[in-house]
């Protein structure tokens, strides 16, 4: 079983969002796709944001960094803006 597993996921990436908002993330496909870009990310040679990431699996650490809210999810729409 996955841990933290997908609705946990998408609480912490929600927990920003104020009442009555769209939420950032509402599918399980977001969060596969925000953590394989990360673990993508780490595989070409990012920094990892959490500590003892030494021996773990990118994708491992994607996932860890995305559940204590070190990664931040932005809207399609958002990053077209900026």
């Amino acid at each position: 079983m996955l841990h933290p597993n997908y609705t946990d996921l998408m609480k912490v990436v929600n927990s920003e969002v104020e009442p009555g908002e769209a939420p950032v993330v509402n599918s399980r496909y977001s969060i596969v796709m925000a953590t394989a870009r990360r673990a993508r990310q780490l595989i070409a040679g990012d920094e990892p944001m959490i500590e003892k990431a030494a021996g773990k699996k990118p994708l491992s650490v994607a996932v860890e960094e995305l559940n204590q809210g070190l990664l931040k999810i932005i809207a399609d729409d958002e990053s077209e803006e900026q």
